[in-house]
């Protein structure tokens, strides 16, 4: 494992880890907890249910839902493509033909750089696998709100399952690091066409081309290397606006629907020191 890939083997996994298989031409990435004894608990959309874009965000949306490798109904799960929400399957179904790899955890400032696309690592460390599994087992009997391909993701499932780290404000790109990448993409494409239009126009103004070409170079490193920055300062592990927040409090019945909603719960100190002043 390491920059270019974090591809592991089968017989290397451990319970607790945070595993992903690339989907939808490696587009997107689905994100799981191994939990042992070739099972994998994790978060899905079904195949039944869509934005409603009538884009290729469908398609993607509903490539969470797992499915065996082949064309037949998987003899240990069925037929779950339709199951929404945290769910059990085997690891074939959760891959669904795809190659098996490790999210990273404690990673440096300058691996995390070096990693070009996101929901692969983090800077935040990692809890014990047993307080990994517990979340993860807990969520797959109470839930962890509806799924949402921007805000509330198999990515942000996992990544909650080995920190127990919510979002803290309420604006927010949430946690997932394929959201992030993706915002952060778009922003240096915005960007770098502007300011090569301008570039553009006057260079040719002064019969500059040589010169245009040129920029366009530095253009194409300025951008990647914004990109590489907003990644950066939108981990999870360097964020500020973060907070631990317990299981059980996740998944109060009255925020069921938006797990971001729990971090605005007073906690009991918080209610004492209103009450003292």
């Amino acid at each position: 494992m390491g920059v270019l890939s974090n591809k592991i083997e089968r017989d290397q996994l451990k319970p607790g880890d945070h595993i992903y298989s690339w989907r939808y031409y490696c587009l997107y990435t689905h994100h799981g907890i191994y939990v042992g004894e070739g099972k994998v608990i994790h978060f899905t959309q079904g195949e039944g249910h869509k934005i409603g874009t009538g884009t290729v965000l469908d398609r993607i949306n509903s490539s969470s839902s797992p499915s065996p490798p082949i064309s037949t109904e998987c003899e240990i799960c069925g037929d779950q493509s339709r199951l929404d929400g945290v769910i059990s399957s085997c690891i074939d179904c959760f891959l669904s033909g795809g190659n098996l790899y490790l999210f990273e955890y404690g990673v440096s400032r300058a691996f995390h750089l070096a990693s070009a696309r996101g929901g692969t690592c983090t800077l935040a460390k990692s809890d014990p696998p047993e307080d990994v599994l517990h979340r993860a087992f807990y969520l797959l009997q109470n839930g962890f709100g509806g799924y949402n391909l921007f805000k509330n993701n198999c990515e942000d499932f996992a990544i909650y399952c080995k920190t127990g780290l919510l979002v803290e404000t309420a604006i927010s790109v949430g946690r997932s690091g394929q959201e992030v990448a993706f915002q952060a993409a778009k922003s240096a494409v915005m960007s770098s066409t502007l300011t090569f239009l301008t570039t553009r126009v006057r260079r040719l103004a002064v019969g500059g081309l040589a010169v245009t070409g040129l920029a366009v170079g530095g253009l194409a490193a300025v951008s990647y290397g914004s990109y590489c920055i907003s990644r950066l300062v939108s981990d999870i592990g360097v964020r500020h606006d973060v907070v631990k927040v317990p299981a059980d409090r996740l998944v109060d019945q009255s925020h069921l629907c938006d797990p971001q909603a729990a971090v605005d719960i007073p906690t009991p100190s918080r209610i004492v020191i209103a009450e003292i002043d």
